[in-house]
């Protein structure tokens, strides 16, 4: 009997060896959405969510490494970047390597559920050293650039999941263009029908985090995920979007059937209304 326990001991301790240090190295995926071969009229997107300070095993110099030699026209920051208070001066180091990156349209964030644990002065603060450090912060609200002389809406949707979200007021001043939008929980599609856009980013499930055999803990997660729809290229009604698995973990600092994701998306300037979809 102690042999047993001995032996189910030692494969626990070595599963959740293997679960930790699968959170220290992080898959670099790319993503081309209406692209036409060796079409150049296009914006390159550097995709980050869900960093979770508090479980985050990726270091700045790692991603920096990662990244720079990379072109980066503008990067998306879709939310979860901490719960904590102590966890805030973490985050600068982080910020110093995106503008470090020097995306040429600039670094635009949304916040995820776990942001808004934070409350009052403590909220402030998060918000406070975002700006700081060059991110634009869009709650229910929309930025729009100019690449190329082509029209992008940057529509920033607040947090589903903690019922924040405001699509009427975050498409208030939306232009003829481009609609790219940036979201935390992406089962906010499921209520877009009346609203356009050509792709949409976010994160919020971790891939799972734990994807073995099945993720079965998410199911309470809304009904993408019932769909099978927690990572990855998806559409619905026609319309792209893409789930991150994330960068950092909640809960325990392990992953298993998942690993941290950097994501570059390269989307072509044509709105998807005039253009023939392709993905690779």
């Amino acid at each position: 009997m102690v042999l047993f326990f001995t032996l189910v001991s030692s494969i626990l301790v070595y599963f959740v060896y293997r679960a930790n240090r699968n959170t220290y190295e992080a898959v670099l995926n790319r993503v081309t959405v209406n692209v036409r071969q060796n079409d150049q009229d296009v914006i390159r997107i550097l995709h980050l969510s869900d960093l979770h300070l508090e479980n985050l095993s990726i270091s700045p110099d790692y991603l920096y490494n990662k990244l720079k030699d990379e072109h980066i026209d503008l990067i998306a920051l879709t939310g979860d970047f901490l719960d904590r208070k102590k966890s805030i001066p973490k985050l600068v180091p982080y910020l110093n390597v995106f503008q470090q990156l020097n995306p040429a349209y600039g670094i635009y964030t949304v916040f995820g559920n776990h942001d808004y644990v934070l409350r009052g002065q403590h909220f402030q603060t998060l918000k406070k050293t975002l700006e700081q450090h060059g991110c634009i912060l869009l709650q229910n609200e929309t930025r729009t650039i100019f690449v190329d002389g082509k029209t992008v809406n940057i529509i920033g949707i607040d947090d589903f999941s903690t019922k924040r979200s405001d699509l009427q007021k975050a498409y208030a001043n939306v232009k003829d263009g481009l609609n790219l939008v940036l979201t935390h929980d992406p089962n906010i599609v499921l209520h877009m029908h009346d609203y356009h856009f050509d792709y949409l980013l976010s994160g919020h499930f971790h891939g799972g985090q734990i994807h073995w055999p099945k993720p079965y803990h998410l199911v309470k997660m809304g009904k993408l995920v019932r769909m099978n729809m927690i990572k990855g290229y998806h559409e619905i009604d026609g319309k792209p979007f893409y789930i991150s698995e994330g960068l950092g973990q909640t809960g325990v600092n392990i992953r298993v059937g998942t690993k941290p994701e950097i994501t570059i998306h390269t989307l072509s300037l044509m709105p998807l209304k005039q253009a023939k979809q392709h993905v690779s």
